[in-house]
């Protein structure tokens, strides 16, 4: 098997599948990449008493008492069960609207789908919403702007962050060390 593009015929094709299959769904669901929010409509004359909603660290059930469960198998990933949580509100259509909030563990991973039963989304086309530096935590802060001055670096043809630092342990050791001959050393 080769490794190659789609045509666009293949990629349209692939995403109209992936939209049908998303669409036959009985919740609908959205992502960020730290959260995951699943939306399901029920009778408007259900109250909260009559839903079952388990929310595990792995694992999520939702339906009506009574009934089989609407949505009910093994998460792909790990949730924070405590900071998960769900509402009963009302639509304007009379219905209600059984809305549930998961929060991500790996809070730097999309997830294919809600539950490794459902058919999976391509997580490669996500478009993920634009975000500050600062939003970000330290470390990850500290990586990226490293990644973008790297980049700026590369673009006007200087030496990245890791090759400057290369460059001056080699200054300080050729310094350190003016007997040795470096006229022939390569470098690469």
């Amino acid at each position: 098997m080769t490794d190659r593009e789609p045509t666009p015929a293949e990629e349209a094709a692939a995403r109209a599948k992936e939209a049908e299959e998303q669409a036959a769904l009985p919740y609908k669901w959205t992502q960020t990449i730290g959260e995951l929010d699943i939306t399901i409509e029920v009778p408007g004359n259900l109250k909260g008493r009559d839903l079952v909603v388990e929310i595990k660290k792995k694992k999520l059930s939702l339906g009506i008492k009574g009934q089989e469960p609407i949505i009910s198998g093994d998460l792909p990933h790990e949730i924070h069960v405590d900071e998960s949580t769900w509402t009963l509100a009302s639509s304007p259509s009379g219905s209600k609207i059984l809305e549930v909030h998961l929060d991500k563990v790996n809070k730097m991973e999309w997830w294919a789908h809600v539950i490794t039963i459902a058919p999976k989304i391509d997580v490669t086309k996500i478009t993920p919403e634009s975000s500050r530096l600062g939003d970000l935590d330290g470390e990850t802060r500290g990586i990226v702007e490293k990644m973008m001055y790297d980049q700026r670096q590369k673009e006007m043809g200087k030496p990245t962050s890791d090759e400057q630092k290369k460059q001056d342990m080699l200054k300080k050791f050729m310094s350190q060390h003016p007997e040795m001959d470096f006229s022939n050393a390569k470098l690469n």
